[in-house]
């Protein structure tokens, strides 16, 4: 943990890149009874090169914000779900894709307890799984992702986190509705 000129609490990449890897070796290992191997980190801003596959998006929310993904093949996802639900999935369907959104939800929940010590209190919010060919997510804003790829027996997937400070959560007064806290009964 480091803090920034302004006496904020700010995390290093280092410590986000072992708070993944740790929060996703610990739920393959423990809910799925799977092994990943962790890859070499890169981080990337979001270009708009077309995917297919799944991808499950969780957005976090405190005095840090951002979002946090898992993005594999549709065979890896089938993999996946077998594994969670002990059944055999070979084709996506509604399972396969809960079951992708659920494991994304432990692992991005695991990582942000991990920073929720460092950082403040976060939110998850539900997760988003997108599934298909030739489709492109992105984020808005000039934040870079976090990206740790791992090995899944021939399969590869990422887990993926971009969070930065919440300059909203400084601020006591905004234009429009109050903040909640602010209201008076």
């Amino acid at each position: 943990m480091t803090t920034d000129t302004a006496g904020e609490q700010t995390i290093s990449q280092e410590e986000l890149v072992e708070a993944i890897r740790t929060a996703t070796e610990e739920v393959f290992t423990t809910m799925l009874n799977l092994a990943v191997t962790a890859g070499e980190v890169f981080v990337e801003k979001e270009e708009a090169v077309p995917n297919s596959g799944v991808v499950s998006l969780i957005g976090l929310a405190g005095s840090w914000v951002g979002s946090g993904s898992m993005a594999c093949s549709a065979a890896c996802a089938a993999k996946i779900a077998s594994a969670l639900l002990m059944a055999p999935y070979t084709a996506i369907d509604e399972d396969v894709l809960d079951a992708v959104a659920e494991v994304t939800n432990m692992i991005i929940g695991n990582v942000k307890t991990a920073l929720e010590s460092r950082l403040g209190a976060m939110g998850l919010s539900t997760p988003t799984v997108i599934y298909g060919r030739n489709f492109q997510t992105r984020s808005s804003g000039s934040q870079k992702w976090t990206v740790v790829p791992f090995a899944l027996d021939d399969d590869r997937m990422c887990v993926q986190v971009c969070i930065a400070p919440n300059d909203d959560a400084k601020k006591t007064t905004r234009t429009g509705f109050p903040f909640p806290h602010l209201l008076r009964t």
